[in-house]
């Protein structure tokens, strides 16, 4: 999460009012500058750049990039769209098995998995569609999953200012399966509560044994 995220989300608790959260990112580099960087770097590994095979790998290169890591250039505000609403409800609202797909920071090789979001409203709801949109949004971006997690946490407490949230993120880690340790089919899970999930034993146990279960719509 950005300083201007965090601070925005900040004000809208003390405020109780639905924030307007922006993120901004300019880069510093023209898309050109990055175009020779993928350049410098297959010169680096012992290739040619010019043959054939990769005369155009160094701007799909970058064009993937981007697109893997737009989150830095979406808002909060812009995704929301309006979709929050005043309602009447205080029942857990859980969307689970939302599909991840996210880079490592520290080799910027894929991040794999599912995450589990639940929050329990306090007047307000949202569209459970921008639940997903907002996992994908911090999932594109350079990341680690704890920090992946209560990004997800966080931005929805501060955007429901809900009775409590939880975030559970499952996934599997190239840097861990291709290179390193090399561990193929291992997992790691992480989770993010907030409010009454963190508080209460009981609320967190049924959030618990709802994504234990198989999902079958889908099989």
């Amino acid at each position: 999460m950005t300083y201007t995220e965090s601070s925005i989300i900040k004000s809208a608790n003390q405020n109780n009012s639905l924030p307007n959260l922006i993120t901004e990112s300019q880069p510093p580099v023209t898309e050109a500058d990055m175009i020779q960087a993928v350049r410098t770097l297959l010169l680096g590994l012992g290739e040619n750049p010019d043959r054939e095979g990769l005369k155009d790998t160094p701007k799909r290169v970058v064009k993937a990039l981007k697109f893997l890591t737009s989150g830095y250039s979406q808002s909060l505000d812009e995704l929301l769209n309006g979709a929050v609403f005043h309602e009447n409800a205080n029942e857990m609202v859980l969307v689970r098995d939302i599909d991840l797909f996210s880079s490592c920071e520290h080799h910027i090789l894929p991040i794999l998995g599912r995450a589990h979001v639940a929050y329990i409203p306090n007047g307000k709801v949202i569209g459970l569609s921008k639940i997903a949109r907002i996992c994908e949004m911090y999932a594109r971006r350079l990341q680690v999953q704890e920090r992946l997690t209560a990004q997800i946490a966080d931005a929805l407490q501060g955007l429901l200012q809900p009775q409590g949230v939880a975030v559970v993120i499952e996934a599997t880690h190239m840097c861990m399966v291709m290179r390193g340790v090399q561990k193929p089919g291992s997992w790691t899970s992480t989770s993010a509560l907030r409010g009454v999930f963190n508080d209460d034993a009981k609320t967190r146990q049924e959030f618990m044994n709802l994504i234990q279960h198989r999902p079958t719509f889908n099989s």
